[in-house]
């Protein structure tokens, strides 16, 4: 009876010789290939040391057990030497060899090998749970965690101290960063760390804007409305206005501007509107009285380069702004391809002054739309003055004999504004095309990936500072600035903190540029490819989370040990000396990659304890150049392809078209190991971080919802309130969550019906304060898209 039944078991013995053995070929080809390549050669022992287990299984021997003890002494040995306990670099090194020792262990394996397979087993068995002994401690330290508390201390001012921070985000929330400041703080206290948990949806809206089969991929709703008095302000990715009732979420009024759009659109998005209330006995720029019409304006940019005025209380065109109530932003370009310009973010209000600027098209061609900044009369739209960047003077009014510069350095991000001193912040990206420089003018290359702090009235330059010299790497400006007055004992420093893609946070004095906090010139990689050059050196902010050391072979990660091991191939394949290698035809790591540690979402301040709340990202590109070919033209030679941000982009009017992408593994997920978002705290009167935790699960981007904690890459940013609480919705999984502002403690989390890729706020009705978001997702990213505005208060 017993030989019948180890009969019928022999077949599970001889697959599992097929199986071990096609692991070992599989880690000795990639292994090999590695080893070739200057990498580990741990992929190549171990598959040889599976094909040879495989070898004495078959031959039923039990010195295949103890092979097997070894292979995974070994693995552990070699897995902690590289990555030291952390749980989740060490579990993809053993995730699949644990379960096969595991099934090694069984009767059915072990009754067929010779005699002397007990003492294996029991070996092999202690060597398994030594692994789960080593993966438990892992779980208990997260060697990328840093744990610490901010001090209760107040950045109280010295008494009678002078400030030009204007009122904070309280009842209202009337700028997309609160204020003009963009600090993305409310000085509303009644939702606390102590009563976050109870929060409850209040009310829900649904736009009914969604994504239709004209439109790009990178269909996005990445909006932060405004509230002022009984009303809050919205827009979808259609540019579509929605004003909604702040206690109810009932629609009061829409305006749908009904832009002309198609697929070759490089975004379909809007990330908000601006907002103006005229004062008492305002003027316009040219000194006239402020007219009566449209006493409240809700200010809207669209995606085919129009600027709207709404009157804030019917959502009816301002007849007097523009022509009957808005602006084509296309005047001043010879250039005006729909599409190639896009309004993408709201324009900075002042007392006289409407400021636009605005996005580019990416990596098409050097025969663009210019970037230029633009002040308008706020009552009647009139044209007051540019900033052409790219122009030998960048205050030349367009003309019959005069357009903007093709290709000038663009503002698309959230600019903030100084009005006590008269300035506004703008960020800039780079000139068109961002990967490659090699015929950029000095002119373009003067406020390329710069800050430059442009006088309201006039538009002149009073100071820049630029981030990254002659980018080619799309590094550019990409988050609002925020303002912040630092109290010291000489007094107020009136400073601003500028948030960069690569994890550097620059700090100067918003008055005149001068650095506050140090950010000195180091040399970095040089030899990019023929026909252009790379800067020697470059700005690095000892304020920062940029990586402080390069990306090494075992950081590489995979959700197995085999697309790990082809991670480490395609990393030992690209060229990577460290930040700032140049782009090439081999294909070059950039890392912080072109996504940016910081995006347009920023940073959240409060301005009172002098601490911010920042959540920074690491995913690392490829960029591939591509030189011109039959598949690759030097001009276009069809009809504009649809619009995209990744894959291969033309660069027409270069030598070459780039390949552009995420790094990831075969399976689709990135190569470098979690975690790839975190949350963390900046005590602004030390520069230091003082926690920084993972934030964020795999739930909605694994085949199955696992909630794993990896921290994962998001777009938008926190904000911060008085009660202590910081709320953030961009991750990858689709929540909204609370934080103590303290220590980084989750308080409270919910589902959202999608994504949540935008910045949240804040504001008080009727005594009730609300948390609101906008949750529609973004195509490119992979969240699940949908057209809501979700508001929770406490019951």
């Amino acid at each position: 009876m017993a030989d019948r039944k180890t009969a019928r078991r022999a077949p599970l013995l001889t697959l599992t010789v097929v199986v071990v053995t096609i692991m070992g070929i599989a880690l000795v080809a990639g292994g090999a290939w590695l080893a070739l390549l200057g990498g580990s050669t741990y992929y190549l022992i171990a598959g040889v040391t599976l094909l040879l287990t495989a070898w004495l299984l078959s031959i039923r021997r039990a010195e295949a057990l103890w092979l097997y003890v070894a292979l995974l002494l070994g693995t552990m040995a070699w897995a902690i030497s590289e990555v030291g306990f952390d749980f989740w670099s060490l579990a993809p090194r053993g995730d699949i060899l644990v379960p096969l020792g595991v099934w090694l262990l069984l009767p059915f394996i072990t009754s067929h090998l010779a005699p002397g397979a007990r003492l294996g087993r029991l070996a092999l068995g202690g060597v398994l749970a030594l692994a789960l002994v080593v993966l438990g401690l892992s779980l208990r330290a997260d060697r990328y965690d840093i744990a610490g508390t901010l001090s209760a201390e107040a950045n109280a001012a010295p008494a009678n101290a002078p400030s030009a921070e204007p009122a904070t985000a309280r009842a209202d929330w009337t700028a997309y960063g609160g204020t003009g400041f963009g600090t993305r703080y409310s000085d509303l206290s009644q939702i606390t760390k102590d009563n976050v948990n109870d929060l409850k949806l209040a009310w829900q809206f649904e736009t009914g804007d969604k994504k239709g089969p004209d439109d790009p991929d990178e269909f996005t709703n990445e909006a932060t409305p405004l509230k002022v008095g009984d009303l809050l302000y919205t827009c979808s990715p259609h540019q579509i206005v929605f004003a909604l009732d702040a206690a109810t979420g009932k629609l009061r009024w829409k305006f749908d501007p009904q832009i002309e759009h198609n697929k070759t659109f490089q975004h379909m998005t809007c990330r908000g509107v601006a907002y103006h209330e005229t004062r008492p006995g305002a003027v316009t720029a040219d000194g006239a009285p402020a007219p009566s019409e449209c006493p409240k304006r809700i200010f809207l940019p669209t995606d085919d380069g129009r600027l709207f005025a709404l009157d804030a209380e019917t959502g009816k065109p301002c007849d007097g702004f523009g022509n009957h109530g808005q602006i084509d932003l296309k005047e001043g370009n010879e250039i005006k391809t729909l599409g190639f310009y896009e309004g993408t973010s709201p324009p900075v209000v002042t007392d006289k002054m409407l400021i636009m600027a605005g996005a580019v098209i990416d990596n098409y061609s050097d025969r663009v739309p210019s970037g230029a900044i633009r002040g308008f009369d706020i009552y009647s739209g009139k044209l007051i003055w540019v900033f052409d960047a790219g122009n030998p003077d960048p205050n030349e009014m367009p003309s019959e004999t005069h357009h903007f510069v093709p290709g000038s350095p663009n503002s698309w991000a959230v600019a903030s504004v100084d009005e006590d001193l008269g300035l506004v912040y703008e960020p800039l990206g780079s000139s068109s095309p961002d990967i490659w420089a090699g015929n950029r003018t000095q002119d373009n290359e003067r406020y390329d990936s710069a800050l430059v702090a442009l006088d309201i009235a006039t538009g002149k330059l009073r100071w820049s500072f630029q981030n990254v010299h002659h980018d080619l790497w799309d590094m550019d400006m990409p988050s609002q600035p925020s303002l912040v007055d630092l109290h010291t004992d000489q007094g107020v420093t009136p400073a601003i903190y500028v948030p960069a893609k690569t994890g550097n946070i620059f700090v100067l004095d918003r008055r005149d540029g001068r650095l506050l906090v140090p950010a000195p010139e180091k040399p970095v990689p040089q030899g990019a490819a023929p026909g252009d050059h790379a800067a020697p050196t470059q700005p690095f902010s000892d304020l920062s989370f940029r990586p402080r050391e390069k990306l090494t072979e075992a950081q590489m990660w995979g959700s197995t040990m085999f697309d790990q091991l082809m991670c480490r191939v395609k990393f030992k394949r690209l060229r990577y000396e460290g930040p700032f290698t140049p782009p090439s035809e081999q294909g070059t790591l950039v890392y912080p990659g072109d996504f940016g540690m910081f995006e347009w979402g920023g940073i959240a301040v409060d301005p009172k304890r002098a601490i911010a709340i920042a959540n920074p990202q690491s995913v690392p590109f490829v960029s591939r150049l591509v030189p011109r070919g039959e598949n690759n033209p030097a001009a276009p030679n069809s009809a504009h392809p649809p619009g995209t941000e990744l894959g291969v982009q033309p660069m027409y009017g270069t030598p070459y078209g780039v390949d552009l992408g995420v790094f990831l593994s075969p399976l689709g997920i990135p190569c470098m190991a979690p975690p790839w978002g975190s949350l963390a705290a900046l005590d602004l009167k030390t520069n230091k971080i003082v926690w920084q935790h993972r934030v964020g699960t795999i739930r909605d981007e694994a085949p199955l919802p696992l909630p794993f904690r990896l921290g994962v890459p998001m777009l938008g940013g926190p904000i911060v309130t008085a009660g202590g609480v910081a709320f953030l919705t961009g991750t990858m999984d689709d929540y909204i969550r609370a934080f103590d502002v303290n220590d980084g403690k989750l308080l409270w989390q919910d589902r959202l019906p999608a994504g949540g890729q935008s910045t949240p706020m804040t504001y008080e009705v009727d005594g009730k304060q609300y948390v609101v978001t906008v949750d529609g997702g973004h195509g490119s990213f992979g969240t699940k898209l949908g057209d809501y505005v979700r508001a929770y208060a406490l019951p």
